[in-house]
């Protein structure tokens, strides 16, 4: 139990705790990263994110029907690199704006240092990217893909891969939740709030502009 790890070691914890403990331990590690304002591996952290987004997002666009192998990963990579950490920069900042409205006690690098080491266990999910890349190349960025050598067990490796990256995603947005409210010292209710309010701030208006326009179009 969270309850029971002596005050010391709270006070105390070394890189390696930081890594480990965030899996089972998640609220001691964001206590102590905010008091401590502990922010040692942030940017590396972020820009590792950054790239996992690139490589997803040249999936999902089939960016392979375009550009060779090398080409898709020095976009995503260097691309990831160098401007993927900016969203969570923003969505951190947001999340600050926005929780000023509940009353939340964090400002923009807090959120952004829990927000970091919350993306870990999504992050894990480059591990398995690695190797899809390696049996798949090319094949992995296209719309037009050609069946898969191993026939069969293609389709099963993907599904378990697949399978594995939600669960890490899902792990990494219900820590961020709890960074959340360590932060601002809310409720986990309250702390969901404060994560969705941005994304409306934002959507809302871009759903309003976007039906302006289809409507004023002519027929």
């Amino acid at each position: 139990m969270e309850n029971s790890i002596d005050s010391k070691e709270e006070l105390h914890l070394t890189d390696k705790d930081i890594f480990l403990k965030i899996w089972t331990s998640p609220r001691l590690v964001f206590k102590y990263i905010n008091d401590k304002q502990y922010g040692e591996y942030v940017t590396m952290l972020l820009i590792l994110a950054g790239i996992y987004n690139s490589l997803d997002k040249a999936m999902l666009k089939h960016m392979g029907d375009h550009l060779p192998l090398w080409g898709v990963l020095g976009v995503a990579i260097v691309g990831g690199a160098l401007f993927g950490w900016l969203s969570y920069y923003i969505y951190a900042a947001l999340i600050s704006w926005t929780g000023g409205w509940l009353k939340g006690a964090g400002d923009t690098d807090s959120i952004l240092r829990i927000m970091s080491y919350a993306l870990i266990p999504s992050l894990v999910s480059l591990i398995f990217l690695i190797p899809e890349i390696a049996l798949y190349g090319i094949d992995l960025f296209k719309s037009d893909a050609q069946p898969f050598f191993f026939g069969w067990i293609d389709d099963k490796l993907i599904i378990f891969l697949e399978a594995i990256s939600v669960c890490l995603g899902t792990w990494s947005l219900i820590l961020f939740i709890l960074g959340i409210a360590e932060v601002q010292k809310f409720s986990i209710w309250k702390s969901i709030l404060n994560m969705v309010l941005p994304v409306l701030f934002i959507g809302v208006p871009l759903f309003i502009i976007v039906l302006f326009f289809k409507l004023i179009q002519p027929v």
